[in-house]
């Protein structure tokens, strides 16, 4: 098999790698931030259960999680035939939300921490109240500050993408292997790292326009 033939069959795998960067991306943010709100929260009980959620989730492999969102519910008890999800794509999707919400939860927090006291009052004395405070003054400088280490996340998620191979989904590394099974050419690979490191680098430049944005 060509060179020509390999790469429109490898795009088409990177399009389902992207729709799941994407997918991940757009919903583990906002679920990542409610849960720092949560975690930062005056109520102890909330604070306890959001804490041991970001635990489990970090303290556990995401392959693990993968499976157990598309092979493990359907068996719990009373409610696994009211949880089961058929799709491949929705199962590895909501592993990889659930999962990355609590990273960017703790990247969030550590982005609260780091804005200095006197923002509040400042904004206090400014008349604002605590929404205002919140909205206009702490979170855009929590997200100035968190930007580095979202971005190094989004790229660490966009190589991650391949677990889903586990579970048959036909990503560009599982389209990847078929073509070295089929033509025992190892060049599948390099084009493969080619593709990936293409994917990180545009992320890589658009969270510097970013923090170039937020910097001023």
């Amino acid at each position: 098999m060509p060179l020509n033939e390999w790469i429109p069959q490898m795009a088409e795998g990177c399009v389902l790698t992207l729709k799941l960067f994407a997918v991940t991306i757009i919903f583990s943010v906002p679920f990542g931030l409610l849960l720092t709100f949560l975690y930062t929260s005056k109520n102890k009980v909330i604070n306890t259960l959001v804490g041991l959620y970001i635990l489990l989730m970090r303290g556990t492999p995401l392959l693990l999680q993968i499976f157990f969102v598309y092979f493990g519910l359907p068996y719990l008890p009373f409610i696994g035939k009211y949880v089961t999800i058929q799709s491949r794509f929705v199962a590895g999707a909501l592993a990889f939300i659930f999962n990355y919400a609590a990273y960017f939860a703790e990247i969030f927090r550590g982005g609260l921490l780091s804005v200095d006291k006197g923002q509040y009052e400042a904004a206090k004395v400014l008349g604002l109240n605590d929404n205002q405070t919140r909205f206009k003054i702490i979170l855009p400088q929590m997200f100035r500050i968190s930007l580095p280490a979202v971005a190094n996340e989004a790229i660490i998620l966009i190589k991650d993408t391949a677990l889903v191979t586990a579970i048959g989904l036909v990503d560009l590394v599982k389209v990847t292997k078929t073509i070295v099974n089929k033509t025992t050419n190892i060049s599948a690979f390099v084009v493969a790292a080619a593709f990936y490191l293409v994917m990180s680098y545009v992320l890589t430049v658009v969270f510097k326009l970013l923090e170039k944005r937020f910097r001023y």
